[in-house]
Order: C-alpha cells, then structure tokens, then sequence
C-alpha cells in the first residue's frame, strides 16, 4: 500500500454512506420512522481533511433524509437517492478537473464495485462485504460506523501533509 499512496495526487475524496458512515444497521421505530447510528469522531477527521482543501462527497443509493441531514452537520456536499454511481463520481471527477486516479473511493458492499474499480486509490471497510475486498488497495482496521471514516480521513491528512512538507 505504502508505494501506492505515495503515488497518489489525491484531488476528491468519496464515501458511500451506509455501512461506512453508519455501521450498515437501521432502527425502525413502531410509526416507521428510521434512524442510524454514525460515529461522533468521524467529524473531526473529516474537518482536518476539509482544512487541507480536499473535495469530500457522499454519494448513497439511500434515500431517506438521514444522508443529508448527516452531511449537511459536517458540511460534507453529498447525492443521496443515485442509482448510478458511477456516473455520478464520473460527473465529480469533471467538476473538479481531475482523473479517476486522483479519487479517493471508500465503499462497503456490492453497489460500490463499479466505483472501487474507477477509483485510482479504492478503500473498503473493515466489516464491507467479501465480493469487494478484492476491490481494495486499502482495508480499514475500523468498522463501519466505529471510526472507518475516521481512520480514511486521518491517514489521507497525514499522507497529504508529509507529501506537501516536502515540496
């Protein structure tokens, strides 16, 4: 991995949502209502990332509110309700300018392959589906939902940083 993200030029940096914001759970209460449990501490990570400049979006087929309602606390631009994601990510890549090499994808299950295979640097979680962690070129100790986006966010700031102090 260390060769590889040394190679990296990290322009945008995608996550999908459940299963990596969230630990893939959902509470339904008695009037239908649903809910879902996110890890606090992601924030944090991703303020440091936003520091350095770096695009974050959330792309989910979800389409309940709670996507934006989550992105929309940490300030995080998202497309909730996609069902192609792919094109979406490939609609990113043009707004900012730059190549699927360039792109951070963190996913979880099946309906992010596609995206993991454009992604020039693809990460999964540590709990994602087995049909996918072929996919990875980085799997995350954290599960999803206890600190994936965290560990993603943290270890993209510190790679980012070294490579700026030393230009």
């Amino acid at each position: 991995m260390e060769t590889e993200i040394n190679d990296l030029n990290v322009k945008l940096v995608v996550f999908d949502f459940d299963g990596v914001f969230t630990d893939n759970s959902v509470y339904v209460s008695e009037d239908g209502k649903e809910s879902v449990l996110c890890w606090r501490g992601d924030g944090i990570g991703i303020s440091n990332l936003k520091k350095l400049g770096i695009p974050i979006w959330v792309i989910s087929t979800e389409t309940n509110d709670v996507v934006a309602k989550r992105c929309e606390k940490l300030g995080l631009s998202f497309i909730k309700d996609c069902h192609d994601k792919p094109k979406a990510l490939n609609k990113l890549v043009k707004k900012y300018k730059c190549s699927l090499a360039d792109v951070v994808y963190t996913g979880n299950d099946i309906n992010d392959s596609e995206c993991l295979k454009l992604a020039g640097f693809p990460i999964v979680v540590a709990d994602a589906h087995p049909d996918v962690l072929h996919l990875a070129k980085y799997i995350t100790i954290s599960l999803g939902g206890r600190g994936a986006v965290r560990e993603v966010c943290d270890m993209l700031s510190s790679f980012i940083d070294k490579k700026n102090n030393l230009c």
